[in-house]
């Protein structure tokens, strides 16, 4: 006959693995006592033995379940049934640690009073490995010090560190040589018409590679437009380098000069080579009449041995001792003359420097008597300028130096011009 077992103890949440028992643990379950089968009444299913004492009732319970632990003895090794109970003892015991460190913590936190932990990159690194192995279910029952989430997070960026190459990277692009925006600068300022691709180009010439985009932002972080608006709008400096070597000043200064009659003022006019810084006196007198001032420009627009020989443009200021005669001839020998606008002396800046430099280095020094100690200083004073004083303009080099310049071979000497007004130390080569 069939036997009904008791619904706490006989059903098995997995059917499949009762079966699958060893044939003594079956036998063992099937021995253990039985209690009666239920009884479906209106109210429902009720044990017969509702009313049976509460001894009777522990008695049965514990004798099925020592049935079931006997069943199973039997089924197993003893060494096998050893080493079950061994990782039992270790798993109680573990939890116990648990439990304990648990509330250890929570009465440290309680310490703390509301204060936030601060913990260190190397702190965080651990949790995070430490927490990542137990998931975050087990963290949301264990973790005490910090929520799950924040060691999960942590753990996440423990991985993006790990892939982290940034700092085998540099600060980004490498900046470009120094020399090349000194270059470009320079290039764009001389040349007004060359643009991004031309400058690159030339660049490339000189043996430095860049991008046309680079060339841009060079420009560009100095200020400087591009090619077209260049074009429209050419600086003075500019023009006057790119016609440097056709290109000649004029001016006049005045010298006070002690005669028969008391002070006379003098007129000398000078013209000046910008590339080069020759100066040239063209003529000293009283009257600077018309009639004088065309011979003046005969004398410099001559073909043979004239100043102006080689020139295309002299650069003149609003002075109406340029007469129109004089004007008329520079044009018909091939030289345009450049008024200045009114009052712009510094558009004027080599001639107006010269005037500065021989009046603070010998006129400013010396008080003449008659127009032929005017012509002798001022002589004098051109041969110490173009051979024995150095220009800064020229990279501080003289203009026509002579022989002895930079020899290092015989005793220094020096060389008196006007009394020692002018000096000029040279090695003696003798």
């Amino acid at each position: 006959m069939s036997v009904e077992r008791h619904p706490g103890v006989s059903e098995r949440k997995n059917p499949q693995a009762f079966d699958e028992l060893g044939a003594d643990a079956r036998q063992g379950l099937q021995k253990r006592p039985q209690f009666p089968p239920a009884v479906e009444t209106p109210h429902g299913v009720v044990s017969k033995y509702t009313n049976a004492p509460k001894w009777l009732v522990r008695n049965e319970l514990r004798v099925g379940v020592l049935s079931c632990r006997i069943g199973f003895m039997n089924a197993f090794h003893p060494w096998q049934l050893l080493l079950v109970s061994l990782a039992g003892w270790i798993n109680r015991h573990q939890l116990d640690v648990i439990a304990y460190i648990q509330e250890e913590n929570k009465i440290l936190k309680s310490k703390l009073k509301g204060k936030r932990i601060r913990f260190t990159d190397d702190e965080r690194r651990r949790l995070a490995a430490k927490g990542k192995a137990l998931g975050s279910r087990v963290l949301r029952e264990v973790a005490s010090v910090v929520t799950p989430n924040t060691i999960l997070a942590w753990h996440r960026k423990l991985i993006a560190k790990k892939w982290d190459y940034s700092k085998r990277r540099g600060p980004g692009r490498p900046r470009v040589a120094e020399e090349i925006p000194r270059l470009t600068v320079r290039m764009a300022l001389e040349n007004p018409g060359w643009g991004y691709t031309t400058i690159r180009g030339r660049l490339f010439n000189l043996g430095h590679t860049v991008a046309r985009e680079t060339v841009r932002n060079i420009l560009k972080e100095h200020g400087i437009v591009p090619a077209p608006e260049r074009r429209k709008r050419i600086p003075w400096s500019t023009f006057l380098k790119s016609h440097w070597d056709s290109m000649a000043a004029a001016d006049f200064f005045t010298v006070e000069v002690w005669s028969r009659v008391g002070l006379t003022r003098y007129y000398v006019l000078f013209f000046i080579k910008l590339s080069s810084r020759c100066v040239h006196v063209a003529g000293i007198t009283e009257y600077p009449h018309g009639a004088w001032m065309k011979q003046i420009g005969r004398n410099v627009t001559d073909v043979v041995d004239g100043f102006l020989s080689d020139a295309r443009y002299v650069i003149l200021d609003r002075d109406p001792l340029y007469t129109d005669a004089f004007r008329n001839l520079l044009r018909e020998s091939g030289i345009k003359p450049v008024r200045l606008p009114p009052r712009s002396p510094n558009l004027n800046a080599f001639a107006e420097r010269f005037v500065r430099t021989i009046k603070e280095g010998c006129l400013d020094h010396m008080v003449f008597f008659g127009e032929r100690s005017l012509r002798k200083a001022i002589r004098e004073f051109l041969e110490h300028y173009h051979h024995e004083r150095n220009h800064q303009g020229l990279e501080n080099r003289l203009i026509d130096p002579l022989a002895d310049v930079g020899s290092v071979v015989g005793a220094v000497e020096c060389r008196e011009r006007l009394g020692g007004v002018l000096r000029y130390y040279y090695r003696d080569a003798a």
